[in-house]
């Protein structure tokens, strides 16, 4: 039986916009108000969802349900499979000593909290954004600041601030050329038009970074340094993805800037070093922060030791992000499952498309080309090198296992909600609500591509679901559809840090069990400040010369 979405079930846009909202409101207040445990409260997020879908909605309880199999299935592999093994390689660097040497080496090039930071959590962060997305770069750089000695609410806040303006060509530029493949998009013209967008922010966040951590004085006490590190990503971002194409993008771009950064430092200090680990004086987990350590200095065998599983992964991580390797391994192993009394069973209906077509519903088991597994065996390569026996390294894997259980259940939790909501269409309902803007829906499209990132955890996914709703509000309202195609991008990367799955992985990366709330709560207001900050330039671009000449149409 085919069953057809329905967007507007009371024939009154308010009260079914309120309806759709109900489980992410659920699951937010659960998380940043109540402060109920995440996978209790991704598990009653889940529960409203399938209750507004079915009895609002009038969606098949058997659908909802397999939908949200669908969702956690997606939640186990990939997300699920990255979080566990970069935590695995973490734990085995911990226990035999060579993540303290790691540290050490990078208190060398700078013991300047604030300095750490952006060579971490901005410049590192990106890099690993580029190479594979999909959390790895919050874990791998929350990971590593709270090895540092950073406090868990700056180590897991902060690296989800810093992890925005690379996001929208994350994974070797999957979210823009997912965007132009599936919406018929051009994807050099979206690419330049992101790329118009961005950098920008890509300028701004550096020094946003800075200010959320350490205050305005601290902030501009380092400015130079700052304006290095983002002028050197910025220029990158804008030349590559006008130029050369969105695959690139931020690898490139992290390289420069962490090449820029640590050259600048070499002719260049702070007249006062911030040692702090904690931010401001009012970070919450500041009694839990280690103190800072004194720079010890290492033997070169000791360092190339300690560096070389980190040079491993970052070796395989961005390997495995290459297609032709992901089609190859794709091809070795990759089945793939119709989710029978799902699949092709659901229609999308105009506005969103322009034709009914059905939604495919197929779950594929990628095991060997998900990046979890070059992850996984960068760790196994490590920890051969690390002197490890093979039952340790078993040993140590299943602690790793029963160490994240219940972070492992939250995510496939929230990815359940995420696409039961999607095939339910009441993330539809909610597009469509900022779509009926008018004048206003420059800013409120790009608030679409937000809530988008917000609730489907990925600037992919939130361009899959509203991409093609922006290009047919755009060309009804006159305005270039690569703007708000864009616009959809851009305005998702600040939803990234506030979606579930990112902050569920920096508080495992942070060890900071049980604290996703108080997380959420430090970033959310980051987030929305700076989505409303990308609203106003798009609007800028669609209305205001000379802005309107960087619109590519």
């Amino acid at each position: 039986m085919v069953w057809q979405q329905v967007y507007d079930p009371f024939g009154n846009m308010i009260i079914s916009t309120a309806l759709a909202a109900i489980p992410v409101v659920v699951m937010l207040v659960c998380l940043g108000f109540l402060h109920i445990k995440a996978h209790i409260a991704a598990g009653l997020g889940l529960i409203a969802a399938v209750l507004v879908a079915v009895l609002a909605y009038g969606m098949p309880l058997d659908m909802a349900g397999r939908s949200a199999v669908l969702g956690g299935l997606t939640g186990l592999l990939p997300i699920g499979w990255i979080v566990l093994n970069i935590i695995f390689l973490q734990q085995l660097a911990e226990q035999n000593g060579t993540f303290k040497i790691l540290q050490d080496s990078l208190s060398g090039i700078t013991d300047d909290r604030r300095l750490q930071l952006l060579l971490i959590a901005f410049c590192f962060g990106a890099f690993f954004e580029g190479a594979a997305g999909f959390g790895t770069p919050v874990a791998v750089t929350a990971g590593i600041l709270i090895g540092l000695g950073f406090s868990p609410l700056a180590a897991s806040g902060l690296s989800l601030i810093a992890n925005t303006a690379p996001v929208a060509f994350g994974a070797l530029g999957t979210p823009v050329i997912t965007l132009a493949k599936v919406h018929g998009y051009d994807v050099m013209e979206v690419s330049a038009m992101i790329g118009r967008q961005l950098p920008l922010f890509s300028l701004l966040v550096p020094f946003w970074l800075i200010w959320a951590f350490a205050g305005r004085k601290a902030m501009w006490d380092i400015w130079p340094a700052i304006l290095v590190t983002g002028l050197s990503f910025a220029i990158p971002q804008f030349l590559v993805s006008n130029f050369i194409g969105p695959e690139l993008v931020d690898i490139i771009a992290a390289i420069v800037s962490m090449i820029c950064l640590v050259a600048f430092l070499r002719v260049w200090k702070p007249k006062t070093v911030w040692t702090s680990p904690s931010m401001r004086g009012n970070d919450a987990s500041a009694s839990e922060a280690k103190p800072p350590r004194p720079v010890v200095s290492h033997p070169r065998s000791e360092l190339v030791r300690a560096w070389t599983p980190w040079a491993i992964l970052t070796v395989f991580v961005f390997v495995w992000g290459l297609p032709p390797v992901k089609n190859f391994l794709n091809g070795l192993f990759a089945p793939k499952f119709p989710i029978e009394g799902l699949h092709n069973l659901i229609m999308k209906v105009p506005p969103v498309v322009p034709t009914p077509h059905p939604e495919a519903a197929v779950y594929t088991l990628n095991l060997l080309s998900a990046t979890g597994t070059g992850i996984l065996l960068a760790a196994v390569i490590g920890a051969l090198i690390m002197n490890y026996k093979v039952l340790d390294i078993v040993r140590t894997f299943f602690r790793t296992l029963v160490l994240v259980r219940y972070s492992l259940l939250t995510i496939v939790l929230m990815l359940a909600l995420g696409t039961l909501t999607r095939f339910s269409g009441t993330d539809t309902t909610l597009g469509l609500a900022f779509a009926n803007t008018g004048v206003f829906y420059p800013f409120f499209g790009t608030l679409m591509g937000w809530i988008g990132v917000a609730m489907t955890d990925s600037d992919t996914a939130s361009n899959v679901l509203f991409g093609g709703m922006q290009k047919v509000a755009a060309e009804q309202l006159g305005l270039s559809p690569n703007l708000m195609g864009a616009a959809n991008s851009s305005g998702g990367v600040m939803g990234k840090m506030i979606d579930a799955q990112s902050i569920v992985v920096a508080s495992t990366a942070t060890r900071w069990f049980n604290k996703e709330g108080l997380i959420l709560r430090f970033v959310f207001w980051h987030s929305l400040v700076l989505a409303c900050l990308v609203g106003l330039f798009v609007t800028l671009q669609a209305y205001v010369w000379p802005f309107t000449a960087m619109v590519v149409h």
